[in-house]
Parts: C-alpha cells; sequence; structure tokens
C-alpha cells in the first residue's frame, strides 16, 4: 500500500523540531509600556509568553540572543507541551545551550546540540554528553531546592508529582538505565517507519526524495537545502553530518516516544519513533539568517547548505545568549566592572532574567480558570499540531492588545497547496472565534498567521488601535541596531494510559479528512505488527474538526 499524497502521515504524531524558522518574539509582542508590567522585585518590565507546541526552543534561544538590542526586560516563558519527552528535551538542549564555557566550548556545544536536536544516529562523544546531562537531570527533577540553585532559569513547580515522576524515568532512559542498542534500534524503528509511509514507492525512495524537496520545499522557499544532505536524512535520519558517516552509530534516545496500540483487545504500550519522516530539521535553523552572505548564489544555486547555515546560527545564538548572561558591567569602562567584581550589584541582564515555567499536561483549556494566568500573556504562541487547542478558554488567557502568533503548514510535504489554503482558513476562523482579530499591517506570510486580541484596553493601558496595529519599520528594529552596527557573526513512555488529550497529530485532523493509525514498531519490541491498531483513545482530538 502507498500513502496517498496530502495525507500528513509524513507529520507524524510526535514533533521533535520546528517546521518554521525562529522568531524574537519581544519583536512580535505588542510595543511596551515602561510603566506597566513591571516586576516589582526588580523594577524591570517583564514579557509573559504562552507557547504551545514550541517543542524545540528556537524561539526562546533567539529571543534571548537577541535581548542585548533591546531595552532591559525580564521574560517569562510558559511551555506547554503534548508530551514529557519533549518537556525533557527542552531542558537538555537549554542545559547545553546555557552550558559553562569552560566546561564545553563553543563550537563542541553547537555541534552536539544539533546532532541531539536533529540526527537519529549520534557520535559516541556526543552520546556520552546526553547520557551525563540526563543523568544530572534525573538527580534535580527530584530535588526542586536543587534544581532552582543549579538551574534557576527552569520552573517545574506546576507540573503534576507524577508528570515530575515520569520526567525523572524519561531522563534515567537517556541516560543508560536499560543498557545496548537493542533498548531502542533507532535504525530499524526509521526504516520500518519509512517502509509504512512509502509503501510501494519505497523501491524509488531517492526519487521520491528529489520530488519532495524540488517540487515543493524549494518552491516554498527553502531552496538552501541541498539533495544531498535532504536524502541522507530521509534513508538514515541523520541530518547534519559534520564527520565521517561511519562515526554515527549510537541511537538518539531523546527521540523515543511511546504509545497505546491495541492488541487482541488489549492497549499495550509501545516505545518507537512517531516523529517527523517527510520535512526534516532544516527550517528551523537553516533557510533563514541574519548574515546575508549565508544565503549567497552561484550560478542560480546557493553557494551553502541549509546544514552549515544552521550551524552558522546555532553557533550565534550560543555566542550571542552567552554574552547577554554575563554581566554586562564587565564590558562597561574598568572602573565600572571594577565596582562588580567587588560585589556591586550586576547592573543587567542575570541569569535570573528569564525562567522557562513549564505546565501540566492537557491543562490548555482550564488555565483561564487560575487567576495567575487569566489576562496575563502579551504573547500567545501556537504551533501547527496545536491548533486544535486555539479556543475562547485559551484566548481568555491573553490580555486585551495581546499579541496571537500561528504557525502554519508552509513546509508540510504531504499537503497540498489546497490543503495550505484550507488550513490557513480554518486558522482564521478558530482565531476569530477565540477572540482575535488579523494583525492590521502585518506583512502577508505564508509561515505564520499573526493576530491581536480584540478589547477594550490592552497590557499597559495604550491606545488598543495603536497596540493591535503594527508600527513603523524603523520600530520594529531593536533600539540597539538604530545605535550600533548589525551584531555578527528522550524514553520509556511516562504514564501512557494518562495520554493527555492534546496529543499531536496529523494537521490534516484539523481538516476533517480521514487518516489512519501509523505504524507499531518493530515485533521485537511488541506483538506483532499486523495484530495491533491504536484504540480509539489514541485519535488525535483535532479529528472533531
Amino acid at each position: 500500500m502507498t500513502t496517498p499524497a496530502g495525507s500528513g502521515f509524513g507529520f507524524g504524531s510526535v514533533s521533535w523540531w520546528g517546521l518554521s524558522p525562529a522568531l524574537d518574539l519581544q519583536a512580535e509582542g505588542p510595543p511596551v509600556d515602561p510603566d506597566s508590567q513591571v516586576d516589582k522585585e526588580h523594577g524591570t518590565p517583564e514579557l509573559d509568553v504562552l507557547l504551545l507546541g514550541s517543542v524545540d526552543g528556537r524561539h526562546l534561544l533567539r529571543t534571548l540572543a537577541r535581548a542585548a538590542l533591546w531595552p532591559r526586560r525580564r521574560f517569562n516563558f510558559f511551555v506547554l507541551e503534548s508530551n514529557l519527552e519533549a518537556v525533557a528535551r527542552h531542558m537538555l538542549i537549554f542545559s547545553l545551550a546555557l552550558e559553562d564555557p569552560e566546561k564545553m566550548g563553543l563550537q563542541e556545544r553547537s555541534e552536539a546540540f544539533l546532532e541531539v536536536w536533529g540526527n537519529a544516529l549520534l557520535r559516541a562523544q556526543v552520546g556520552a554528553v546526553v547520557r551525563a546531562q540526563a543523568d544530572r537531570l534525573a538527580h534535580l527533577v527530584p530535588e526542586p531546592e536543587c534544581l532552582a540553585e543549579q538551574l534557576p532559569w527552569l520552573s517545574l513547580s506546576a507540573l503534576k508529582f507524577r508528570e515530575r515522576d515520569a520526567l525523572e524515568a524519561v531522563f534515567r532512559f537517556w541516560a543508560g538505565g536499560e543498557k545496548g542498542p537493542e533498548a531502542f534500534p533507532m535504525s530499524r524503528l526509521w526504516d520500518s517507519r519509512l517502509r509504512q509511509y512509502l509503501g510501494s514507492r519505497y523501491d524509488a525512495r531517492r526519487g521520491v526524495s528529489d520530488w519532495d524537496l524540488h517540487m515543493k520545499l524549494h518552491d516554498r522557499g527553502a531552496q538552501v537545502i541541498h539533495i544531498r544532505e535532504f536524502r541522507r536524512w530521509r534513508d538514515t535520519g541523520v541530518a547534519f553530518e559534520r564527520r565521517d558517516s561511519s562515526a554515527y552509530h549510537v541511537p538518539n534516545r531523546t527521540l523515543a516516544s511511546g504509545r497505546l496500540l491495541s492488541h487482541r483487545g488489549e492497549r499495550v504500550a509501545a516505545r518507537g519513533y512517531w516523529g517527523d519522516i517527510a520535512t526534516g530539521p532544516f527550517v528551523a535553523f537553516g533557510i533563514e539568517a541574519d548574515d546575508q552572505s549565508l544565503l549567497r548564489t552561484s550560478n542560480g544555486k546557493p553557494v551553502k547548505t541549509a546544514g552549515d547555515i544552521t550551524l552558522r546560527n546555532v553557533t550565534a545564538l550560543f555566542r550571542e545568549v552567552s554574552a547577554w548572561r554575563r554581566p554586562r558591567a564587565t564590558q562597561g569602562p574598568p572602573k565600572e566592572a571594577q565596582r562588580v567584581g567587588e560585589g556591586a550589584p550586576e547592573p543587567h541582564a542575570a541569569p535570573e532574567s528569564f525562567i522557562i515555567h513549564f505546565l501540566p499536561l492537557g491543562s490548555a483549556q482550564t488555565l483561564h480558570h487560575k487567576g495567575c494566568y487569566k489576562g496575563r500573556f502579551q504573547l500567545l504562541y501556537l504551533a501547527c499540531g496545536m491548533v486544535h487547542l486555539l479556543s475562547p478558554e485559551l484566548g481568555a488567557c491573553v490580555a486585551p492588545g495581546g499579541r496571537m502568533i500561528v504557525e502554519l503548514a508552509r513546509y508540510l510535504v504531504d499537503l497540498r497547496p489546497e490543503q495550505l489554503q484550507e488550513f490557513s482558513a480554518r486558522v482564521g476562523e478558530l482565531a476569530r472565534a477565540a477572540g482575535f482579530v488579523p494583525q492590521p499591517g502585518a506583512a502577508p506570510s505564508e509561515t505564520f498567521a499573526r493576530f491581536c486580541k480584540s478589547g477594550d484596553s490592552p497590557p499597559g493601558g495604550a491606545d488598543p488601535t495603536a497596540d493591535c496595529g503594527t508600527p513603523p519599520p524603523e520600530a520594529l528594529v531593536p533600539p540597539s541596531e538604530r545605535l550600533v552596527p548589525r551584531l555578527k557573526e528522550l524514553a520509556p513512555p511516562p504514564e501512557p494510559f494518562d495520554r493527555p488529550p492534546e496529543t499531536q497529530g496529523s494537521v490534516l485532523e484539523l481538516l476533517a479528512l480521514p487518516q489512519e493509525s501509523l505504524p507499531p514498531p518493530p515485533a521485537s519490541q511488541t506483538p506483532k505488527p499486523e495484530s495491533l491498531t491504536p484504540p480509539p483513545e489514541t485519535e488525535s482530538p483535532m479529528s472533531q474538526f
């Protein structure tokens, strides 16, 4: 059987990387009023952002990297994911990004990040880094005091106790609680998934890869993705190969997740790879760049590949985040730096200048019941796989005049152009029902849909009509950029029988198209595949649309 075109099966039921370029959330949020949204303890304006399905932290990293170009501000990122493995990956990614430069150099961190984030197979050195970080996090999760001391930028206080226990189990699996590659045979799982996806086209998979790249991704703006790297990722799951191919042989356990399958009338938990096998991790950091020389072409062909651009962008992000988190006074006059060294308070960005709060699974429709969340957020972000959660209840968490960004399905190669248009139209309908209106003056985009919250008064008491509008072009440029030159440059399925209702599924389910179940894992992990079918409870709630 061949997977029909437009089915959306390649998206998978779990998302591990973003399908849109990274955003600076400060540039997307409403204009800040210095007299409002001030943290009373630190006397600093705050930006509260709610992100649903951001999965890889790219928007957060981009925002922190650009923070030095804006007036000082404290960030509160509230992240809600569809599974605990995604939460664990967030924690691991930021642990790598914020690692002490004395322990791990910039280049080493950047390459390790790319492998953990986007490769199905790792080098032995990177596998050791993952095990060490996972073991550390496994010990910190059940110890809130130690966690707050060592990772002050992280808050798990909103998670339920059983979710914290399951999160610890995820890290212990990553740390090697189950020894040997057979605990998660990634190469076999990837090939099994690919065979089910392509069906009778499997023997012609090279031609399928060429068609999807040139006729879909390139036509939609991702011309820098090279056929060699795309074909290699489709065949093996290795997107970023900076060394000899034989060095990549350690299964990336952070891509493991669980599903409930039906076997002879009983529900069986199975571990496997249920993520993207169609688009790849090239879009998030690999198709746009601040340094335009990376996008240069020669004879109509890009000079750099998406892998090269991704490495340069990630390295620049890590460098800028590290510089922003260092005491600003040390970059100023010697006398000021000496005062800081003598114990004077650090005047600018400190490690606690941002906090990532993880919210309980399945809480999207109940957040507005808590006074601390209702009308709090100046910015709401939804990934394309979480659009079905957009509702008036979720909209109640956004302050009047606040902004909302919805990731569209532009880079899902399974979708036809007419299906992309239907998806965008459906997003507009859900946004209006939730109390949002299109952001006036926003530049047309096929990647993101931008809205603002209708209401009597925007955050900070500014004029609502002015707040919903788009500032003039110069206002969108960070203040520092107008004064100075541009800067250059996871696990055993936790609580599988309590799967949260917003588990991510195919985007096509939002359009009420039929969808079959994804393939079960190999027989070595579960009973015979032909006897397993997902029960109704495992279907995504998107199907209600």
